[in-house]
């Protein structure tokens, strides 16, 4: 088995939580809360054509590999030999070197628990299913959650493609030279190139986003939404060393491109962006149809740098809002691999592409 630290954490997370039994809450910092946390029943896995259910077994102290149409019973490992596993595999995943590595140790393991591929098959966002004791309703429920890491490079919240490609067309004294704007080199490049747009007398007007798609699914979110974050593009692309969502969403607000009423404080922008980002953690891609039904129906899991494994569960919208705005970036894509931060013309007007990438810092 062969993995980056993404996915090596994906297992970690696996044999994490089968050994402590719980699933901690986490606040907007991304704390530990003690007190706050959802007991663990069993753990699904789907391995190739086999469902499995991992439980556990307080009472022999062991962890019940079960398949799941058939409800036989494979086998079962002492918790202790989970809880061991889970940390000997956080020291290799930390201390290892090389964007993909193996570990023989884990993987002759996880054979014996009948577990053959790092990344267990999946849908959508959901990268472990997990039935838990919900406390709010006494039920036992199953729950989908995303898996992020931050024991490697910092993971993606919504990827870029050329559906997040952005348009905007160009508009102003006459038409402008569209070679000479794209000879500047200067870096950085795309707000070199806005910057001589703009000091020419254009402006630069957000017209749709490529994807029909992806516009309609954030019309679904916010009717305003387009235009929102076509807004934030500008900002970023245009002011060197703004990544910090956050902050851009704070000149944003300051500049009110959409002239809504801030004078009592209602926080429009920052709202709905939010409500983005949720949408983008839970299920939202650009590119399927958003209905607006979660595929990570109980939230995100972050691995901590120090191996503790918390929750941003649904019930905890609040604080899970707060870490995504606070904790995510815009981020540069490839401008040559999706086709953006050059004028060119279509039907005798000049355009400009902007793209759209937000990452965890």
């Amino acid at each position: 088995m062969t993995g980056n630290r993404g996915e090596w954490s994906e297992i970690y997370v696996f044999l994490k939580l089968l050994s402590d039994g719980k699933l901690h809450a986490a606040d907007a910092s991304l704390n530990m809360i003690r007190g706050v946390y959802y007991p663990i029943i069993k753990i699904i896995r789907q391995e190739y054509d086999r469902k499995l259910e991992y439980s556990i077994d307080k009472n022999s102290e062991s962890i019940k590999i079960t398949d799941s149409i058939t409800k036989e019973e494979i086998s079962q490992f002492p918790i202790t030999e989970f809880a061991e596993q889970a940390k000997r595999l956080l020291e290799k995943i930390i201390h290892s070197s090389g964007s993909a590595f193996e570990i023989p140790e884990i993987e002759k393991f996880l054979k014996e628990i009948n577990i053959y591929t790092l990344i267990a098959a999946k849908t959508e966002k959901t990268d472990i299913k997990i039935v838990v004791h919900d406390f709010y309703t006494g039920l036992q429920v199953e729950l989908g959650f995303s898996i992020k890491s931050l024991l490697g490079m910092n993971s993606t919240l919504f990827n870029p493609g050329n559906t997040t490609n952005f348009i905007y067309e160009v508009m102003g004294p006459g038409s402008i030279d569209i070679s000479e704007i794209n000879s500047i080199e200067t870096t950085p490049k795309i707000a070199s190139r806005i910057a001589e747009i703009r000091r020419r007398g254009y402006k630069i007007v957000f017209e749709k986003i490529q994807s029909d798609t992806f516009q309609q699914n954030l019309q679904l979110i916010d009717s305003n939404l387009p235009s929102i974050i076509s807004e934030l593009l500008l900002i970023k692309y245009s002011t060197p060393g703004t990544a910090s969502l956050s902050k851009t969403l704070d000149q944003l607000t300051k500049n009110n491109p959409l002239g809504y009423n801030l004078l009592q404080g209602h926080p429009f922008y920052e709202y709905k962006i939010k409500n983005f980002l949720t949408d983008s953690a839970l299920g939202m891609t650009p590119s399927g149809i958003w209905t607006g039904k979660y595929n990570a129906t109980g939230g995100i899991i972050i691995v901590k740098g120090n191996g503790e494994v918390v929750c941003y569960h649904i019930y905890n919208r609040n604080e899970f809002q707060d870490y995504l705005l606070n904790n995510t970036r815009l981020e540069q894509a490839s401008t040559t691999r999706y086709g953006f931060g050059s004028l060119y013309e279509e039907k005798g007007k000049t355009y400009l592409k902007l793209n759209l990438q937000v990452r965890f810092n």
